[in-house]
């Protein structure tokens, strides 16, 4: 008997046997029919578009169909043609460039929402005068006595700020408020008077490890400069007032991933997650709310600015916050400061200073063998790490204990990250590939910045300009993964990195006809995947998301102009016209 191979069914002649009334019917019903019920048809059908993949095996389509959140087809008119049904909804493309959804592999989500939505905003680039000038109008409108928080002041000012003079002109400013403000690199506070009294610091008060609490050099007093583990002191104050509530943190959550959707980000790893930002983001995922993927990095040991559990108390709950997008899967380890502060760990000293005076190379806060316990006990959880990394010497460091943790353990399908790869002996450039540690470069801060400008004062022009070796990575084979930082990066827009990774320029327009180690700069196609499959490969999701290809998230983002056809120093001018998570619409330009 003949049998129809598409749809398995049996084809009975009336030559063989006579057909009762229900075969009859059967043959009398229209095939066209028949064969719209027994397809399946696409939810969603991109079409008309210059579709970028991110898929080395199918760089370019026109065409993608969805179902159920996952691509089914992706390829020309004649692939998703049959998948139309009347119930698929259909986007014209209009011949727009489309690409896969980007991948922010380092911010702070909560962080970010709380800057966005309650904070005082100011520019990196003000000069002390203008932050107390901003401060006053902000202290003048505020309810008696609140704390009044903002940031980022530029870390290059932490010398000017570290007096008496200024702590003058700060409390003036603030009129009796107490208040923190946070620097670029968010390692670093500048607080009122007001705000040390509520923290219990006082002139005598010892600087707490890993921490160094302002003075004066000419009198001693209190400056209000808080370095890296002394920041905790008023954070911890702050916290404790109340001034942010678990409502608002929340709805800070919610803001972020809000803002993360206007820019084409899909997916995300917190880099500090504590339990109040899983916990919100696992509210979120529950309520059907969150539009993008949540890697989750619980801190080893209790953060300088965060509060709460953490280490084996921390991962112990991992379960309990997992969800469909929620991924509590790696760890934080801080293993150093910033270099601006003096605070990173490097192979060659500092610029001499009065305080540090000569040879001064910063430290790590763990020992290697403290380091290598910590990531044994990870991978025997199944945990990778995200390793904080500023100076030469900490990611040295982070590289012996890996390969230590390799020679026991083997193989492993975790991919560690060391954060903020930014300077790296040339020796160790080679090892990312060879351990297979993936070079985490964030914060957007590849070309000529004010964080640049601070890092030339603490270590010499010639070493600070020796910054983030993008080219030299890859050619060794490296897995680099694309990100923000923010809120230490104002605003999480992947475009400003994009095109700085390429051109190597400042694309604000600050710092004209200067370039940053012009030699390291990277073609487009290459940066594009760093943003998507790459980073997504290091985050531990490459075979879910991170390209548009068959049986993946259909994680999708239309743009207004076709990247690849336009000069370098306008990609930062791109705008995301409309963000797609699992082929459901989450932002539209204008909308």
């Amino acid at each position: 008997m003949p049998t129809c191979r598409t749809f398995g069914v049996t084809l009975v002649s009336c030559a063989v046997r006579p057909l009762c009334t229900a075969r009859w019917a059967l043959l009398a019903f229209p095939i066209e029919k028949l064969i719209r019920m027994n397809r399946t048809f696409a939810d969603t059908v991109f079409r008309n578009g210059r579709i970028y993949t991110s898929n080395p095996g199918q760089p370019w389509a026109a065409c993608a169909a969805v179902k159920a959140g996952r691509f089914i087809a992706v390829g020309e008119e004649r692939d998703v043609a049959s998948l139309i049904g009347e119930g698929t909804a259909t986007v014209d493309l209009g011949g727009r460039m489309a690409m896969p959804g980007i991948v922010d592999i380092h911010n702070h989500i909560m962080m970010g929402g709380q800057a966005d939505l309650y904070e005082l905003r100011f520019s990196n680039a003000d000069s002390i005068p203008r932050i107390a000038e901003t401060l006053h109008k902000a202290a003048s409108a505020a309810a008696p006595g609140a704390w009044i928080v903002g940031g980022q002041f530029g870390n290059n000012l932490l010398n000017e700020m570290n007096t008496a003079e200024s702590c003058a002109l700060l409390d003036a400013a603030c009129l009796g408020h107490p208040v923190v403000l946070r620097d670029d690199t968010y390692h670093n506070r500048w607080a009122s008077s007001a705000a040390l009294r509520l923290a219990g610091v006082q002139a005598d008060t010892p600087d707490p490890t890993d921490g160094e609490i302002g003075r004066d050099l000419k009198t001693g007093t209190l400056t209000g400069i808080m370095i890296e583990a002394a920041s905790g002191l008023v954070e911890r104050a702050l916290a404790a007032s109340g001034h942010y509530t678990a409502e608002m943190d929340r709805a800070a959550v919610a803001r972020s991933i809000s803002v993360l959707n206007t820019y084409g980000v899909t997916a995300f790893i917190d880099a500090a997650s504590m339990q109040p930002i899983m916990a919100a983001l696992k509210g979120l995922d529950d309520r059907g709310e969150l539009t993008a993927w949540a890697v989750c990095a619980m801190p080893v040991v209790e953060p300088g600015f965060m509060f709460g559990k953490a280490g084996e108390e921390l991962f112990a709950l991992r379960e309990q916050y997992r969800g469909a997008h929620v991924k509590p899967d790696y760890v934080k380890v801080f293993l150093d400061g910033v270099p601006g502060a003096k605070t990173a760990a490097f192979h060659e000293p500092y610029v001499a200073d009065p305080v540090r005076g000569c040879c001064f190379r910063g430290a790590t806060m763990l020992t290697v063998p403290d380091l290598i316990r910590w990531l044994g006990r990870c991978e025997k959880l199944g945990l990778a790490a995200k390793i904080h990394c500023a100076g030469d010497a900490a990611v040295t460091q982070a590289l012996d204990a890996i390969d230590v943790v390799r020679s026991f353990n083997g193989p492993t399908h975790l991919i560690h990250q060391i954060a903020h790869a930014s300077y790296i002996a040339p020796d160790d450039i080679r090892r990312f590939a060879e351990l297979g540690v993936a070079a985490d470069l964030s914060p957007i801060i590849w070309y000529p910045t004010i964080f640049l400008e601070a890092h030339k004062a603490a270590m010499g022009e010639e070493r600070a300009q020796r910054f983030w070796p993008n080219r030299d990575l890859k050619a060794a084979g490296a897995l680099m993964a694309g990100g923000s930082d923010w809120p230490v990066i104002p605003i999480p827009d992947p475009w400003q990195g994009i095109e700085g990774m390429v051109t190597r320029q400042n694309p604000t327009g600050d710092f004209p006809g200067k370039s940053l180690w012009a030699e390291q700069a990277l073609d487009l196609a290459t940066v594009v995947d760093i943003y998507t499959i790459d980073a997504a490969r290091a985050a531990g999701l490459g075979q879910s998301i991170g390209s548009i290809e068959v049986g993946k998230s259909a994680d999708l983002i239309v743009l207004d102009q076709m990247i690849f056809d336009i000069p370098p120093d306008q990609l930062a001018d791109t705008r995301v016209e409309m963000t797609f998570f699992e082929g459901r619409k989450v932002y539209e330009r204008g909308k």
